[in-house]
């Protein structure tokens, strides 16, 4: 990863930041002498640190015996910039540098903020509602993190610092170049870069990452429904104790399932107004919220384009008339489509499991698919084979 820093050029028409700067709260960031360290750079560095050290004096003796100008003179020489900057060169060297992010973690979430809607309210593509949601969580872990330990800014050559004691929140912080925050608890790395407009790109380096990302998803729920597509959170009409007796004993074998199993996928059908929508809505309100799982109501056009993201730990996804989805490929009409293909690849895994990425975020999935249907008639047969849907359950009686 690279990094574009400012010209230190005193004449440079950004110079005027430099001032913001200080009066948005910054201030330089003075390396501080560590004493291990310098008894490390002479037993393993001796040449180079005797040869700087002679370099620093043979300056100082060089300002300090010029012929051609008086004594005092030679002591205002002393303290010239040019003086100034040989002595911040040897302090800097014999000085550790300040804290920087470790780029080698591999638990990596990033996203660009304000997440900016491009295309009109009749037709959101599914890229922007997931940005919107890696966007949410980005700035939910930043919340749970709370204050850093530390906040740097490296700006025209200089380290400034932010005192954590007067930081508010990331969006009335000052960023000019890039911003690196720290919390030593959780072994964590924020890195802000600034764009225009107002823009921001936020990138979060952790060891560990998970805990945080799943305090942060906790009762999230995103629908992929045409411009009616949101993030927010599970609404359910009815408890489940408000189900027939039967429908409760299975949302207790549903439940149970749930525990013990990685991956499950449920088909409940039974004729209109038996209560099979609002079932999976309760489910995922009672059963899979309080276990962390983030919960994705998929309309028929999400699910051909659909991956679940994979920095989360445990995905809910439902499937609404699904018997109108993954129609028999025998049938005509089925063949005029490829959504029986896609629904079967996402109850496998293949479709987003094929290919494992060597970098970013890598967590063990749980995955639980709740389908509704009116008839497992028109179903593919390929759908009820086993190792694909574990639970089906007809839903009889009256209900809303």
């Amino acid at each position: 990863m690279e990094f574009d820093y400012f010209s230190s050029n005193e004449s440079s028409p950004n110079n005027h930041h430099r001032p913001s700067l200080i009066s948005s709260g910054w201030r330089p960031l003075h390396r501080e002498l560590d004493w291990a360290f310098l008894a490390e750079l002479l037993q393993n560095d001796t040449k180079e640190l005797t040869q700087k050290t002679f370099n620093l004096a043979s300056n100082f003796a060089e300002v300090l015996g010029r012929n051609n100008y008086t004594w005092w003179a030679n002591l205002l020489g002393v303290v010239s910039e040019n003086t100034r900057y040989e002595i911040e060169k040897f302090w800097n060297y014999i000085t550790p540098d300040p804290q920087s992010p470790d780029h080698r973690y591999q638990d990596i979430l990033s996203t660009e903020t304000p997440i900016v809607q491009l295309v009109s309210r009749s037709s959101i593509p599914i890229d922007y509602v997931l940005n919107r949601l890696q966007e949410i969580t980005v700035l939910r872990v930043l919340e749970v993190l709370g204050c850093p330990d530390i906040i740097t800014q490296y700006y025209l050559e200089r380290n400034f610092y932010f005192p954590v004691e007067r930081f508010v929140n990331w969006e009335r912080l000052e960023v000019i170049n890039t911003v690196y925050a720290y919390w030593s608890k959780s072994d964590t790395w924020l890195q802000i870069e600034s764009y225009e407009r107002g823009k921001r790109y936020y990138t979060i380096m952790s060891t560990h990452i998970s805990p945080l990302i799943n305090k942060a998803t906790y009762d999230l729920a995103v629908m992929l429904s045409g411009y009616q597509s949101r993030v927010g959170k599970v609404h359910s009409q009815f408890a489940i104790r408000s189900f027939p007796a039967d429908i409760q004993g299975f949302t207790d074998t549903v439940q149970q399932a749930i525990l013990t199993q990685n991956q499950l996928a449920v088909v409940v059908h039974g004729e209109p107004g038996t209560g099979k929508t609002v079932w999976t809505q309760a489910v995922a309100k009672e059963v899979l919220v309080p276990l962390g799982y983030v919960v994705f109501i998929l309309d028929h056009d999400a699910i051909a384009n659909f991956v679940p993201p994979n920095y989360l730990e445990r995905i809910c996804i439902i499937i609404n008339e699904a018997d109108n989805l993954a129609q028999n490929r025998a049938s005509e009409v089925a063949q005029y489509n490829n959504k029986t293909e896609h629904i079967l690849s996402l109850l496998d895994g293949t479709l987003y499991q094929s290919i494992i990425d060597d970098s970013g975020i890598q967590i063990k999935q749980k995955l639980v698919v709740l389908m509704t249907c009116n008839t497992t008639e028109r179903l593919d047969p390929a759908m009820l084979r086993k190792g694909r849907v574990d639970l089906i359950y007809e839903f009889t009686e009256r209900f809303v």
